[in-house]
């Protein structure tokens, strides 16, 4: 069977070489029982490639299952995927099947595997190696046919080093590779599917199908699909639904194109983000401390300085380095530091500045409170770049996600 037939018998639209190239890798590996790993975005259309390979099995009149593994608590995964005996736990009144029993001699597709439990997997790997398996509350070994399809939109090799996916597991799922390309690398096709999209809602609300202007054209297929194909069906039947006129140009398109430029990002590994911010967070305040030590060491250099200069002693509060509250130093203490440099020989001059120097004790404001200097480096850093947090936060070495708890904890605006 040629690529443009897998095409038209299961609903695929698009020429773009790396889709005919996903196209063809499942073809040819579709006779054999290699295990198949699926990546691609969320919204690509990873759902369609399980089917394929499997309808062109020998195993295509035997079971299908599809089980999406982030959907199931992870409680009850093994139960679902392995079954359970009688009295196992709490609520297992009778003895159940699991997917594995079920699709024997058949395929079973696991979606989202990247969140299966460490102890799921350790099942898993050992279904894929030796073909067993034990149920939950079981001692009796139990044996399976089942090919195993697997498909993540996450990075496994991260989650690898992160420890929440096991390698030994990855290699063995990974035996042949499928990447399914996202919608911004199939510009090409973008305009194709939008108008099967349009020839669907129309016959399903019963109204003419949307026709696109060239700028709106244009517009669709250089518009950064975050949602991939998911997301341009939405936009296809919001278009299709609200729209009155038929003919739809590039003003009326971008309403229904929501962040418009901003980049799509490959998918990250969620758990990982906690110790991140962690991480940034106490960065900051060893930075702000560094900050603080060496504006005391100025301001002692400064006085050091002075009474050199004049030939006098000047006594410092020890408050100033002590109390963590108290304040020290402001801008005008700061603007007239080059009078305190300069040497003086006027006994005259000297006087007439000494009120500057008993006085420093009173004069100095800045706090050495950490709330505090976290808060005047948020506003230096929205201020430099105009109010836009993502750039603040990257100049502040923290997430975007922090900097605007942060922005909501001290009640400041942009």
């Amino acid at each position: 069977m040629t690529v443009q037939q897998i095409k038209q018998r299961f609903g695929i639209i698009g020429n773009s070489p790396g889709l005919n190239r996903a196209i063809d890798i499942a073809v040819q590996v579709a006779p054999t029982d290699l295990t198949v790993l699926i990546s691609g975005e969320s919204g690509t259309g990873k759902e369609i490639f399980p089917q394929i390979i499997h309808q062109l099995s020998s195993r295509k009149h035997n079971s299908y299952i599809a089980v999406n593994c982030g959907a199931i608590p992870e409680g009850t995964i093994d139960s679902e995927l392995f079954g359970h005996e009688k009295g196992s736990f709490t609520g297992a009144v009778k003895s159940r099947k699991g997917y594995f029993e079920e699709a024997d001699g058949g395929t079973i597709f696991l979606d989202e595997v990247g969140e299966l439990p460490l102890s799921t997997q350790v099942r898993l790997l050992r279904v894929l190696e030796t073909g067993e398996y034990i149920k939950v509350g079981s001692s009796q070994v139990m044996k399976t046919n089942v090919r195993v399809i697997a498909a993540t939109n996450v990075n496994l090799q991260q989650a690898i080093h992160n420890g929440k996916f096991r390698e030994d597991l990855y290699y063995r799922l990974n035996t042949v590779p499928i990447i399914v390309p996202p919608l911004r690398e199939r510009k090409e096709d973008i305009y194709l599917i939008f108008r099967k999209f349009a020839r669907d809602f129309s016959e399903k609300y019963r109204m003419p199908p949307v026709k696109l202007e060239e700028d709106a054209v244009y517009l669709l297929e250089n518009y950064m699909w975050r949602g991939n194909v998911r997301q341009l069906k939405n936009v296809t039947e919001q278009i299709s639904v609200i729209e009155e006129k038929r003919t739809v140009n590039a003003e009326t398109l971008r309403k229904y194109l929501p962040d418009e430029g901003r980049h799509n990002l490959p998918a990250i590994y969620e758990n990982s983000v906690n110790k991140e911010d962690f991480a940034n967070e106490r960065e900051i305040l060893y930075k702000i401390l560094f900050d603080m030590r060496n504006e005391i060491n100025e301001l002692k250099t400064i006085i050091s300085q002075v009474s050199k200069n004049t030939g006098t002693s000047v006594a410092v509060s020890s408050d100033i380095f002590e109390k963590p509250n108290q304040n020290i130093g402001n801008s005008n203490f700061i603007k007239n530091t080059d009078n305190f440099i300069n040497p003086v020989s006027e006994k005259n001059k000297f006087e007439k500045d000494k009120s500057m120097i008993e006085d420093t004790e009173e004069i100095i404001e800045e706090s050495l409170s950490l709330k505090d200097k976290e808060i005047e480096l948020i506003k230096k850093a929205l201020e430099k770049h105009k109010g836009k947090r993502k750039y603040a936060a990257e100049e502040l070495g923290i997430s975007e996600r922090t900097l605007y708890r942060k922005l909501k904890e001290y009640n400041l605006t942009t």
